[in-house]
């Protein structure tokens, strides 16, 4: 290893530090928290971070603040896989999977008409639609990269990504509510969360907050609308092309990483080769990474940022947001 290389490392681990350890700090909090008052630890430390938010905003906490709710969010979410097996998969059965694929389909196809019926661009439609319907910023991202150039993209792409982080927040916390008043069992709670819920980690931080199996199955639901990412990205490209307008620049992984790792770590948590210690261990480090990456989400929650922007667009994906939920509610009753 060159020494260049591991100066670089040194200089990026102080970068970090401070977030990583007021994170770490509020992990540990929210779990003592929990225990003491028996409330959910995501939630707690979900509220812990929204009161320390003023740490993401030009402070020495800001880059490892970010970095907790992204890459060790990810790093959670990857090793949730050791916990769950094939056989569970298949127990779901082919009723959450025609869900997706209804769920998203409708909700972009919806979000493309009515954006048009208030004086959007449908592609702004596809944005926000997109963003609520698979997996909320990334999505965002991804599709943003996938559209034509506009003078405006950047700012509806920024306003796309606060609004779906806030109104995943706001889901974390009200969803498991909507789910005990419709007498949704753990099964249909997880998959009603899952399929509704923007960002990976209030998914996480809803779902496990009501049951580990209802979180279990959440995750595996809510990585069932990431891999749906791929043919939304080409049905966005599909159009982009008919434009004449393709976009300059790096495209983004058509199905991150963390999704990719978290199925590999279920095929080997399937495969019965890894000891039951090895398992509990990287389920607890799992645990972790997850109640301090949901502290850094609320950390990084500015809910005042989305005034900024008018009423109108707010009020549109407050719409997508909740037909996705009714939406998602009246599949399960059919199904």
């Amino acid at each position: 290893m060159s020494t260049l290389t591991m100066t670089g490392w040194l200089v990026s681990g102080r970068t970090l530090f401070p977030g990583l350890l007021a994170s770490a700090v509020l992990a540990t909090a929210a779990a003592f928290l929990s225990q003491q008052y028996g409330m959910p630890v995501m939630l707690v430390a979900l509220l812990l971070g929204m009161g320390m938010n003023f740490l993401s905003v030009d402070s020495p906490c800001a880059p490892g603040i970010d970095f907790t709710a992204r890459t060790v969010l990810r790093i959670g979410v990857a090793l949730l896989g050791l916990r769950i097996t094939l056989v569970q998969i298949v127990a779901l059965g082919w009723q959450p999977l025609l869900l997706v694929v209804l769920s998203i389909t409708l909700t972009i196809a919806v979000a493309m008409v009515v954006a048009r019926l208030l004086g959007f661009q449908s592609l702004f439609g596809l944005l926000t639609g997109g963003a609520t319907a698979i997996c909320g910023a990334s999505a965002a991202l991804a599709l943003s990269a996938s559209l034509p150039n506009h003078p405006l993209k950047e700012r509806a792409t920024m306003f796309t990504v606060i609004g779906v982080s806030s109104l995943s927040t706001l889901a974390m916390v009200v969803y498991p509510i909507v789910a005990n008043a419709f007498g949704l069992d753990a099964r249909h709670a997880g998959i009603f969360l899952g399929a509704t819920i923007h960002d990976v980690a209030q998914v996480v931080g809803a779902g496990y907050s009501m049951s580990r199996e209802t979180g279990d199955v959440a995750i595996l639901v809510k990585l069932m609308r990431v891999a749906m990412l791929l043919p939304v990205i080409v049905f966005a490209a599909m159009l982009t092309r008919r434009r004449g307008d393709l976009p300059a620049g790096a495209r983004p992984p058509l199905l991150p990483a963390f999704g990719v790792a978290f199925l590999a770590f279920v095929a080997v948590s399937s495969s019965g080769l890894l000891p039951s210690a090895l398992i509990n261990l990287g389920s607890d480090v799992s645990r972790w990474c997850l109640v301090a990456a949901v502290a850094a989400l609320g950390m990084k929650t500015h809910l005042r940022e989305l005034v900024a922007v008018g009423f109108k667009p707010v009020a549109f994906m407050i719409g997508e947001t909740v037909f996705l939920a009714a939406l998602a509610l009246a599949l399960l009753r059919w199904m």
